[in-house]
């Protein structure tokens, strides 16, 4: 069943989303990144709906062009082109893997190759910019408006695909979710892993192809597009690329280890994922590359190193905390955490056809400070970008402000979850480790 308040939620971001990453875009391109003046502008007057949508650059021949070249491109390196980095790259998993067991009982495998995909993409990238002179380095940033309308349609397009398959032609049948409810279904999915073909797997390309791929991609167009109009790359604008870097090398380094991620185990794909991943991802995670093209922002050097350090410590404590975890799943707990042997609570639950399983939950290392405390390191390399851009206009900071209320969200998810799994055993656990995000708060 679906409450009147989830079904509220989600009618809400059905409604009010693609319009806010217009609004953000829009107030850059028209308003110098002011998210208050076209506000002012239209309470009092100074313009209509009108002006401000004339204004906007339509959709082009040329944008979508460039989106169905790239789209196809990371079809084509996600399809046809096995991975060949795990043979010669010492630590790495690619190749062909297995997914965590679906409520159908289904062990799906996939072929993971995003770090071969983004190496051979970058390479082009540079290739082109140094090399071949095809098209400008600032192409993306020059088309950003039209190419958000190709994203928008590529979104609706492949969630409403996926929801019609669920219904008519679903990869298992017996791992779609049917609530009833139109508006909750094309959100939050029917299917749990749609297909095409063997390899073609929904969740998992959109989820890191073409949206992660190109956010790199999109912050050195950013990047271009600053010294073509200023003539220097500004080292807060060098801070950006190099953190939010490091995390997408992080996520296609360790995408097996996100096989088993809530995104892929827990959600089905709909609009959420669909729409998310080709919109939402590309168009507001950089938001910071594109503010500092209109105020490109000189830090002092402690300033500067102050938020580099900040950013590396939290993805420290991000990238640990899962190895921490991992470590302890793989080795069933016989392994050394911080020099000795890590301490849990043993859980048991019982599935659905009646047979008891066991788990341990990790209460040392990392996982002995909070619950969640990946997730702090996370929140602390997103404040890490925000604070790259000083302190003159909000926009930059939506970054920090979605990202507590996403993982906040997620907290309350995997918890509720947990709570109905293991019963007592989980009170137990949350009696050992009382927090969830930050010791000592919350």
């Amino acid at each position: 069943e679906v409450d009147w308040f989830s079904l509220a939620s989600i009618l809400f971001l059905l409604t009010f989303a693609p319009f806010i990453v217009y609004y953000f875009i829009m107030s850059c391109d028209q308003y110098q990144c002011s998210l208050t003046d076209p506000v002012v502008d239209l309470l009092m007057g100074n313009k209509h709906l009108s002006d401000i949508w004339n204004k906007t650059p339509p959709l082009t021949y040329r944008a979508a062009g460039i989106y169905t070249l790239w789209v196809t491109f990371q079809v084509v390196l996600y399809v046809f082109l096995p991975d060949f980095c795990h043979k010669f790259l010492p630590g790495y998993v690619g190749g062909v893997q297995e997914g965590a067991v679906t409520p159908a009982g289904v062990v799906n495998k996939y072929e993971i190759n995003g770090l071969q995909a983004w190496i051979i993409t970058h390479l082009l990238w540079f290739a082109n910019a140094y090399y071949f002179h095809w098209f400008s380095p600032t192409i993306i940033f020059d088309n950003w408006i039209p190419l958000l309308w190709c994203a928008n349609i590529l979104g609706y397009v492949v969630s409403t695909f996926a929801m019609i398959k669920g219904y008519l032609f679903p990869t298992n049948a017996k791992d779609c979710k049917f609530t009833g409810n139109f508006f909750y279904d094309y959100m939050m999915g029917i299917e749990f892993n749609p297909r095409i073909g063997k390899w073609f797997d929904f969740k998992l390309f959109f989820n890191g192809r073409p949206g992660i791929v190109a956010w790199t991609l999109i912050n050195l167009s950013y990047a271009a597009k600053q010294q073509e109009l200023y003539g220097q790359v500004t080292n807060s604008m060098i801070l950006v690329n190099v953190l939010q870097g490091i995390y997408v090398l992080d996520y296609f380094w360790n995408e097996a280890w996100y096989l088993k991620t809530i995104d892929i185990c827990h959600d089905h794909f709909g609009w959420y994922l669909g729409w998310g991943d080709c919109v939402w991802l590309p168009y507001t995670y950089t938001l910071q590359g594109l503010y500092l093209v209109y105020h490109p922002v000189q830090l002092c050097t402690a300033n500067a190193m102050g938020i580099l350090i900040l950013g590396l410590i939290g993805y420290y404590i991000f990238r640990m905390t899962n190895h921490q975890k991992d470590l302890f799943r793989r080795t069933n707990g016989n392994c050394k955490i911080w020099g000795k042997k890590p301490e849990y609570i043993e859980c048991s639950y019982m599935s659905v056809d009646g047979t008891k399983f066991y788990s341990k939950l990790m209460t040392s290392g990392f996982w002995g400070w909070a619950r969640h405390f990946n997730y702090t390191g996370d929140l602390m390399g997103s404040l890490a970008y925000c604070l790259a851009c000083g302190f003159a206009h909000i926009l930059p900071y939506f970054y920090i402000i979605y990202m507590m209320i996403l993982l906040t969200h997620r907290c309350l998810r995997d918890e509720h979850r947990c709570l109905s799994k293991y019963g007592k055993d989980w009170k137990r656990y949350t009696a050992a480790v009382p927090y969830r995000l930050l010791p000592g708060v919350f």
